[in-house]
């Protein structure tokens, strides 16, 4: 069995092909921060005659059930990462739409200090940062 069909077996989810390509899809590194759109298209493209809404239906059970982490950036649409990845937090292109992950961990250490200066223990959070490219590879820098 592989990781993917053990992932959905843990998760109380049936193994189905669309359930399997789908996870496959975003097990590959470039699919991170993919729209549910952008995932349709890749299937189309690798040959899978999987709709639309199945796409859709078949990222929110996932998210239900913590495979995936769906992210609402500034960009307008919801994108979706695996959740099994380390703790990151997300730099967004405000114009083209591009994340970039990284890690800090003066940032962490900073966030927990001042949690507990407000006697708040963090279970969880997310830190996202919003600017626009300052490189020649933004599809939209000229505006």
């Amino acid at each position: 069995m592989t990781d993917g069909n053990q992932a959905l077996k843990k998760a109380g989810l049936k193994i189905t092909l669309p359930r399997v390509k789908i996870l496959e899809l975003m097990q590959e590194p470039e699919n991170q921060h993919i729209s549910a759109e952008d995932l349709y298209k890749k299937l189309l493209e690798i040959g899978e005659e999987i709709g639309l809404a199945t796409v859709y239906r078949v990222l929110n059970q996932f998210d239900d059930a913590g495979i995936v982490t769906r992210h609402h950036f500034e960009t307008g649409k919801a994108v979706f990462e695996l959740s099994t990845q380390h703790h990151h937090d997300h730099l967004v292109c405000l114009s083209c739409g591009r994340v970039i992950e990284f890690s800090d961990e003066v940032i962490e250490r900073r966030q927990l200090e001042i949690a507990a200066r407000h006697n708040i223990k963090l279970t969880n959070h997310s830190l996202y940062l919003y600017g626009h490219c300052t490189n020649d590879t933004c599809d939209h820098n000229d505006e």
